[in-house]
């Protein structure tokens, strides 16, 4: 990103360590900008539960020298999905064959793939910082910065990928915002697959390979996968929960209570939820918040990850130029975040300063990584003088696809939670998870090369803007 007549880098401040943020620095560090992440945990485990990444995000590991070879040995390798319902009666098979133009995908332990990931940031010569609270974030015309540990820290532009909490909503929306319960709650977990394997209900799903189950029932599902081999097990299981969501809402589980959910299954999936340590199951309550009008700051020197939430969508502003105004400087409380509520709430999400993806959507960590891809090629496109076209042209060109990718997962966790059992035999097909070439066979960087010139164009005044997906 440097030349005779720009030969400054773009400094560019990363917040938060999950994939949206990697992705953005190990990017934004490919194209020659010059990048601090600033991470709030004194210390990152590979802590978490499982993670799916499409093809769309294969795309982008596989350009990471080194990182597929890591990624392969721990990942998931089983070649289809099969359905049954909560009696235990199979239902449909999907096989993956058909994806495999789209795209590698890696789908496996959220901890150990972040691990990887991290290091090849690190590797990229990516400044990584840990144990950095923002307390403010503030922008001027010229620059972007945050308060850390009572240090002062500037950049030409800010990326806020520190998660559903993120501080950095206040600068966009103003005022702070809380979550609120979705109505559904999961239970997950990931645990050592010896008990499972010596029970004959159960040794089937761990023994010979990996497998890949899925159970329907009414408004609760119940996915599990064996992995290296059937060497590790993890469980998911969703279903409605209307308690209050006030800043936690993740909390150690209960296996009875987890059981109790399930009551008249198919006893395999009551062995199952029996194998699982006590200490292995999350009670994880899915949450949203309420839609930002935009993802950027009124100056465009910080941007966050994602605005759409999972109940409602909304279109978002156009924007003309702004004009200079005073700097804004706002000072934002910090939220200490649990450990293991943060690593389990990032295993399905990787970036989520403006929202959660519904896990049926087995798209937020993708998108994430789509994310930091695209916000890399604006700012490289853009160069240090043009940091605000740069980043609102990241917004245009994200919005519209994140809002459709978002949408899959009301409509997979609908289809599932509302089947009609008894019609079900006539068209088990119904309940197919919706695996479609736009979403998975996407090329981030390539589409943000394309379509930067017209999005650009697109964003200046009286001009009619022109969606991208």
């Amino acid at each position: 990103m440097t030349s005779p007549s720009n030969p400054e880098p773009v400094r560019v401040i990363v917040v938060g360590a999950g994939f949206a943020g990697l992705t953005a620095a190990i990017e934004c560090k490919r194209k020659g900008c010059s990048v601090l992440m600033l991470e709030s945990f004194k210390e990152l485990k590979p802590l978490g539960d499982v993670i799916s990444f499409g093809g769309n995000a294969g795309t982008i590991f596989q350009r990471w020298p080194g990182v597929e070879e890591q990624l392969d040995p721990i990942c998931h390798t089983s070649d289809r999905l099969a359905f049954y319902d909560y009696r235990g009666d199979h239902i449909y098979t999907q096989v993956w064959a058909d994806e495999v133009e789209y795209g590698k995908k890696f789908n496996g332990h959220r901890g150990e793939i972040h691990e990887i990931v991290y290091k090849h940031a690190l590797s990229v010569g990516v400044e990584i910082r840990l144990d950095q609270r923002v307390a403010e974030y503030f922008e001027t015309d010229t620059e972007a910065g945050v308060v850390v540990n009572g240090e002062r820290i500037t950049a030409d532009v800010i990326f806020a990928a520190d998660g559903v909490r993120s501080t950095a909503r206040k600068i966009v929306l103003g005022h702070e915002d809380k979550p609120k319960s979705s109505g559904y709650a999961v239970y997950r977990a990931w645990m050592p697959s010896d008990d499972l394997a010596k029970n004959p209900l159960t040794a089937h799903l761990v023994n010979d390979g990996d497998k890949h189950v899925g159970y329907l029932g009414p408004d609760i599902h119940f996915l599990a996968a064996s992995l290296k081999n059937g060497k590790d097990f993890s469980w998911v299981l969703t279903h409605k929960d209307e308690a209050d969501v006030e800043e936690s809402w993740s909390a150690p589980g209960d296996v009875e209570d987890a059981v109790r959910v399930v009551e008249g299954w198919t006893p395999i999936v009551h062995a199952i939820i029996r194998a699982t340590p006590q200490e292995k199951l999350v009670d994880w309550k899915l949450v949203y918040r309420d839609p930002l009008p935009t993802w950027i700051s009124p100056k465009a020197r910080i941007a966050l990850v994602r605005i759409c939430k999972p109940l409602r969508l909304v279109a978002h502003e156009q924007f003309a130029p702004r004009t200079s105004t005073p700097p804004l400087h706002l000072s934002l409380p910090y939220h200490p975040s649990n450990t293991k509520r943060q690593f389990i709430l990032n295993s399905d999400q990787g970036g989520d300063a403006a929202h959660p993806f519904l896990p049926t959507s087995i798209q937020g960590a993708s998108q994430a990584m789509e994310d930091g891809t695209t916000f890399a090629v604006c700012l490289q496109l853009a160069g240090k003088a043009k940091i605000p076209e740069a980043v609102r042209a990241y917004e245009k060109i994200r919005y519209d696809r994140v809002k459709a990718a978002q949408k899959t997962g009301e409509t997979t966790r609908d289809k599932w939670h509302k089947t009609d059992f008894d019609r079900l035999k006539a068209n088990p097909t119904s309940i197919k998870l919706a695996r479609e070439k736009w979403l998975l066979d996407h090329d981030a960087e390539a589409h943000a090369y394309a379509a930067y010139a017209d999005t650009v164009a697109s964003l200046r005044p009286n001009v009619e803007p022109r969606p991208s997906l």
